[in-house]
This record gives structure tokens, sequence and C-alpha cells, in this order.
């Protein structure tokens, strides 16, 4: 087990039963616990249902693969991938690798990926602020250099992303009773949203590399993090992609409300400007 791009399930020690719970691979995946005693805290990848364990540990080393009872299927054959094949999946909007990484991983990161992707944001719009401003008069180009713009632009982007969770939040309650059989996790729900969307740390390079091009590289990220947040509602709730779709229109919806309302105050300098906004689409 674990040939060619797979990272292969490291052996541990057995119980006094021959088999032992698994401690998962180099990637994060949590550990296995008995069946016995485990309740059902992971999902297959494949079909969605529960699963009390990932893979089973037995003896001198043999590891097991446990298979869905309910698609016949290995519960999450990504324990033995490498993480580049992960990401490359993820990337691809597989549903399979974000049930992997939503429920049988332990990753912890998305609160600072949450700030990076704003921080990444802030300064695009920063960047537009300055380009839409062009002038020769050096004190004028220290105006705009000026720290305060580029906290006020972390400010709206922060703002804007929390009018955009609160919109998703809100259609998702309002559709839960005609939708869920059970209490959706709004924040494992949060947290998909979160790491899904990883795609706003493309905006660096396409800033830095700045081309003819740039504009349209800047909608497509865009929509490719439009497409990342679809997918997570999806897999975490498992609805239908009519519900997700229109979850993701309700969080645009009040999100554009949120910048009508700054240019409204004329607290958004750079909304003239700006390329990376939602009423675009």
């Amino acid at each position: 087990m674990g040939t060619g791009g797979r990272s292969g399930l490291r052996p541990g020690k057995g119980n006094p039963e021959g088999v032992a719970a698994g401690k998962g691979n180099a990637e994060g995946v949590a550990a296995a616990p008995t069946a016995a005693s485990a309740p059902c805290q992971y999902r297959c990848i494949e079909c969605n249902q529960e699963a009390k364990e990932l893979y089973r540990d037995y003896n001198h080393g043999v590891l097991k693969i446990t298979i869905c009872k309910s698609c016949q299927k290995p519960v999450d054959k990504y324990i033995e991938y490498d993480p580049v094949i992960i990401l490359i999946n993820a990337i691809l909007c597989k549903a399979q690798a974000y049930r992997h990484i939503l429920f049988n991983t332990k990753i912890n990161m998305h609160g600072k990926l949450c700030i990076f992707c704003l921080l990444c944001e802030a300064y695009l719009r920063w960047w537009q602020l300055q380009d839409s401003n062009q002038n020769t008069d050096p004190n004028d180009f220290i105006r705009y250099a000026k720290e305060w713009d580029f906290y006020r632009m972390f400010a709206i982007a922060s703002l804007e992303q929390t009018a955009f969770f609160i919109g998703i939040f809100t259609f998702l309650w309002i559709e839960r009773p005609m939708t869920a059989k059970k209490k959706p996790n709004f924040t494992l729900l949060l947290k998909a949203l979160l790491l899904s969307s990883y795609g706003k740390l493309l905006l660096i390079p396409a800033v830095i590399w700045e081309h003819d091009y740039t504009p349209l590289c800047l909608r497509l990220i865009k929509v490719f993090v439009l497409t990342s947040n679809f997918q997570a509602i999806r897999v975490t709730l498992n609805i239908s992609r009519k519900l997700s779709f229109l979850a993701i229109l309700g969080g645009l919806l009040m999100e554009s409300t949120m910048v009508y309302l700054f240019q409204r105050m004329e607290w958004d300098m750079g909304s003239d400007c700006a390329i990376y906004k939602s009423q675009d689409f």
C-alpha cells in the first residue's frame, strides 16, 4: 500500500486483540479509534455517510482501509495520498477532496488563512487606490502610502466578507426547516468557507506581475473563490447544487449592499476603480 504518488500509511502498535487505531499520515489525518468505542466522527468521501474509522492497524504493520457499508468503496482513499495530489484535487473542486479535508483531517489554520487572505485583498485595493491617483509629486505619493489607507482597505474588506458570510448563513437558516433533516453545523460551515477562500492568495501574484490581462485575472480569481465557496457549502451541508448556488447569491447580495453603503458614505475612495468586487458580476 502506498505506491506511486501515494505517501503510504505508517504502521502502529497493535493492542491485545490484535487490532489498533491508526495514527494517520503526514498530512494531518485524524487518528482512527477502534470501532467499538468511537463515535461516527468521519465521513465517506464518496457517499458522505458517517464512518467510525478510516482504517484498521493490525499486528505486524498490516493496514487495511475501512470500506464504507453504504457504497462499498474505501471510506477515504486520500489518507494514503501525497498532500500535493490532495491540493490539486481541491483546486479542481472535487467533492471527495473537500470531504477529506473538512471531515477526516485536523486542519486548524482557517483563522490564519482568513487574515492572510484579507491582507491580500486589502493590498489589492490599496494598490488600486494608488494606481487611480497617479501623480509625480513625491508628497502626493507619500500621502497615499500612509498606513491608514491600507488599514482602511483592510477594514472594508473584512466588513464586506462578513456581510457575504451573513448573507449565506441567513439564507441557509431560512431554508433549513425545508432542507435539513438535522440541525446544520454552521461552525463547520464557517470553517469550510474560510478554507475555501484560499484562492484570494492568487491576488498578490496577479498584482506583482501586472500586465494588460490583470483585470481579467482578478475576475477569474473571484469566480474561482465563489466556485470553491459553492462546493464547500454543498459538501458541508450535503445539500443540492441549486440551494448552494442560491446561498452564494444571497451572500453576494448582502455584500453588494455593504459596498453600496460604503459608497454612499464615501468611505471607500477606491470604489470607482475597484476591480475585485462582487457587483462586477
